[in-house]
């Protein structure tokens, strides 16, 4: 098929899509649906894209591992210089699993255990990112038992309201559950200085997900400063900023954010502070080089709808169902001349809400016909489940012409592994 610089993933080449120089056909028949598809290229290209637009603050790309874990995938991240945030012990264990090394990890989450603590702590994370007064002091606490130092850095809450695509991903604003309140922020850092288990070596922002507007970072970033100001002149060593990540990508429809834009207006005020730059881009590095592989059942029309029933529902993407996610659908094999028709792509667990796409315009689907679900690589795998006694589908990962499984399909065995 040979080779091309591609402005887009997923391209339809010869009347069918492919990934890399495979055709996603080949891949479905080789592993089975419901099928998640990686394209290794495309997740370098924006690995470079995110060191070229912020290179002037030399950032620790910290990779989000919560928007896709597969430990091969971390390990072609860390390859490519990347680090790790993190959200639990699980997560910790698979980016160290991984390669990661503990000082390019920084710890995120409201709801951190002492167990996991006391983990991080031992790998010697650069950092936790704190989100309130009690997770402070049961960092202190453990850290003290274990005679270690826990550097930190605590996540403000700005009260910054972003537009996001749902209100489950905004994150920044006073009535979430996410970071210290702003008021509080300044006594917290005062009364960890005189604490010898902690070192407060860092702030930290997060504002929401898939933000396509530059304009609430610089607005959340510009009130940090502000604060970093009035710390340093207390005698608190801040190092880094943290501006967490979010960074909105396009689902086929919208824009995504400018990288550019936004790095011309963050590295210049980070490098004017002296800090050094964190970054915890998930979604926006992995997004759009995954695809969700699903095959037609059956398709049913009952007066007014016509519903095409594939083999892949809210069990293997619950996106659709859970955010109103959007998704294109096409085939993957070659159209024709077929017009487009309105359906719905629905799943096959017992639940009305289990789709994949509502009243979305697609050729026909025919019966056995292979969908591609695009932009699945983030938040597709990592929230799939078992409901309904599902098997959770084969990972692969492609690299121009070469195919590596990356997770083998579940089996019935593993449903009950662990069970008495």
């Amino acid at each position: 098929m040979g080779t091309s610089v591609l402005t887009q993933p997923f391209p339809r080449v010869e009347g069918r899509v492919v990934c890399g120089e495979v055709p996603l056909e080949d891949l479905a028949t080789e592993y089975g649906t419901p099928l998640y598809v990686y394209d290794l290229g495309w997740i370098r290209g924006r690995v470079a894209a995110f060191r070229e637009a912020f290179e002037g603050a030399g950032p620790l790309l910290a990779y989000s591992v919560k928007a896709n874990g597969n430990l091969t995938l971390l390990r072609e991240l860390r390859a490519l210089g990347c680090g790790a945030d993190i959200t639990s012990g699980g997560e910790l264990y698979r980016a160290v699993s991984a390669g990661i090394d503990g000082s390019e990890i920084v710890f995120a989450g409201v709801g951190k255990s002492e167990a996991e603590i006391a983990f991080a702590l031992d790998e010697g994370i650069y950092a936790f990112n704190v989100e309130s007064r009690s997770e402070l002091e049961r960092i202190d606490r453990v850290a003290t038992e274990k005679g270690m130092t826990a550097r930190f850095g605590i996540r403000v809450n700005p009260n910054v309201l972003a537009s996001t695509p749902h209100q489950y991903t905004a994150t920044g604003h006073s009535e979430t559950k996410f970071g210290v309140p702003w008021e509080e922020t300044r006594a917290l850092y005062r009364w960890a200085l005189g604490r010898d288990a902690l070192d407060p070596i860092g702030i930290d922002v997060h504002i929401g997900s898939q933000i396509v507007d530059t304009e609430p970072y610089v607005q959340a970033l510009d009130r940090v400063l502000g604060v970093v100001t009035e710390l340093r002149q207390e005698g608190v060593p801040l190092e880094y900023l943290d501006i967490g990540g979010g960074f909105g990508i396009s689902y086929g429809h919208g824009p995504a954010l400018d990288l550019e834009s936004l790095a011309a207006q963050i590295v210049p005020r980070v490098v004017d502070a002296g800090l050094r730059l964190v970054l915890e881009p998930g979604r926006s590095l992995v997004g759009e080089a995954g695809a969700f592989l699903t095959r037609v059942q059956y398709v049913k029309s009952g007066g007014p709808k016509t519903f095409v029933i594939v083999d892949g529902g809210m069990s293997e993407l619950i996106r659709p169902s859970h955010y109103g996610g959007y998704h294109a659908i096409e085939p993957a094999g070659p159209i024709g001349d077929r017009e487009a028709t309105t359906v719905d792509v629905v799943g096959p667990i017992c639940e009305t809400g289990d789709f994949l796409a509502l009243d979305r315009p697609i050729p026909e689907p025919r019966e056995g016909e292979l969908l591609a679900v695009r932009t699945s690589g983030a938040y597709g795998f990592s929230m799939a489940s078992n409901y309904n006694g599902r098997l959770r589908p084969a990972e692969v990962l492609v690299d121009g012409a070469e195919v590596r499984l990356v997770r083998r399909r579940e089996t019935y065995q593993d449903l009950i592994r662990g069970e008495a």
